[in-house]
């Protein structure tokens, strides 16, 4: 039996499998961090598109986290309901909402500071590395 013709089936031959684990053990890292903000970790990607921003559509937002309308509609609604960001129409467009950063969600910008500098100990990449593999991967999500 040819069993080299199924090592493409095996899972340590699989690029996606370290990149969702990775991501997965990343995400559970952050938690710890966010906790003290009451932020999920999307919720708190979602915030630093609007300290960035200040005013975006539903759609431009999905765009730059790449998430869908059934995903972030949920995470915009919990964040409204802390008063960080207000949905609403566009004046010039009734189609497009709008998501507005409110000044408690610009003051959380302060308390999150030290999320990443907190995260960047947690991983053990040296800064070229880390450079490196951001590149990497940057490259693969706009390839899709």
């Amino acid at each position: 039996m040819d069993d080299a013709k199924y090592d493409i089936l095996k899972l340590d031959n699989q690029l996606c499998f370290p990149l969702y684990a990775v991501s997965k053990e990343i995400v559970r890292r952050y938690q710890p961090l966010l906790d003290p903000l009451d932020l999920t970790y999307t919720q708190y990607i979602t915030m630093m598109v609007m300290w960035e921003k200040k005013c975006v559509t539903v759609k431009e937002l999905g765009e730059k986290l790449y998430l869908d309308s059934g995903t972030l509609t949920p995470v915009l609604k919990k964040l409204e309901s802390k008063g960080y960001v207000t949905r609403t129409r566009s004046k010039d467009d009734e189609r497009n909402l709008m998501v507005t950063l409110t000044d408690s969600g610009e003051a959380l910008k302060d308390e999150a500071l030290e999320v990443p500098l907190k995260l960047s100990g947690c991983v053990n990449l040296s800064p070229d590395d880390a450079k490196t593999l951001y590149v990497l991967l940057k490259k693969l999500l706009t390839s899709f």
